[in-house]
């Protein structure tokens, strides 16, 4: 049985495969500038979001915290502040020499009738607390995240400078996992288990909340341990990831380039 010939693609078919291959070639080229504007605009918008309340623009700085809501839980007490007294408030727990955010509640509307000791109903209402002329207004992401992204920006600006004049390995993913993934898993999810293990009404916890609480002890983590945990992520992410973007995404643009070229689309 023999094989068909091919049916040679012309007209408009022809026209939108050369196309997506030239969209393809020119971001197989450029992708790192491309990603590195992409990050860039992700982090600047969040900050942007309370230089926008601060001056009166409270329509598009709403549409920025909406924007990037279900990216991130945007809780006061664990996110930076702009024009205020103090770059954040975080919750006493935290034992750090900033004023904590529960010395300023009786103050906030979206704390009335709220309890310290009910921690859901408290973050609940620190995620829905945006800021005032006193303490300033919140970024759209947390502390973490603004590190996260911030630093992953960072890290793709150098990867830019330095992969001109060396070859840049990928780092080790079990070093990935343990200088990048370690610190911040460690911080948040044993945070995250001490509240889980901490009743709502107060009391003193029992059963499985007590077993958790014995392992896992109640406590908030500090500004400064978001930030450096988060950065540390997002620059090992960069080193993790980028290498391996770039030599795929140089194979891609040496294949593609020698089709266009074949085909009279590139100049010889």
């Amino acid at each position: 049985m023999t094989t068909p010939p091919k049916k040679k693609v012309t007209g408009r078919t022809r026209d939108l495969v050369i196309g997506a291959d030239k969209l393809i070639y020119r971001f197989s080229k450029h992708w790192l500038g491309v990603l590195n504007t992409i990050i860039a605009i992700y982090v600047a918008l969040p900050i942007l979001a309370p230089v926008l309340m601060n001056v009166g623009a409270t329509g598009p700085a709403r549409v920025i915290y909406t924007m990037y809501s279900p990216m991130c839980h945007q809780m006061a007490s664990r996110s930076f502040f702009l024009f205020g007294e103090q770059v954040a408030y975080p919750r006493e727990l935290a034992g750090t020499s900033l004023n904590s955010l529960e010395s300023y509640v009786d103050t906030l509307p979206e704390f009335a009738g709220v309890s310290d000791e009910n921690w859901a109903e408290f973050f609940i209402s620190a995620r829905e607390f945006v800021g005032n002329e006193q303490l300033g207004y919140k970024m759209a992401l947390c502390e973490r995240d603004i590190a996260i992204y911030g630093f992953v920006l960072i890290g793709g600006l150098i990867y830019g400078v330095v992969r001109k004049y060396w070859r840049i390995r990928p780092l080790p993913l079990l070093l990935f996992l343990i200088i990048g993934m370690g610190p911040i898993g460690l911080d948040g999810f044993s945070q995250l288990f001490g509240y889980y293990a901490t009743p709502l009404d107060g009391g003193d916890p029992a059963g499985i909340q007590a077993l958790l609480g014995s392992i896992f002890p109640l406590r908030e983590s500090t500004p400064f341990l978001r930030t450096f945990t988060g950065a540390l992520f997002g620059f090992m992410l960069v080193w993790l990831a980028y290498p391996y973007l770039d030599h795929n995404m140089g194979r891609t643009a040496a294949d593609l380039e020698r089709k266009l070229t074949r085909i009279g689309e590139l100049p010889s």
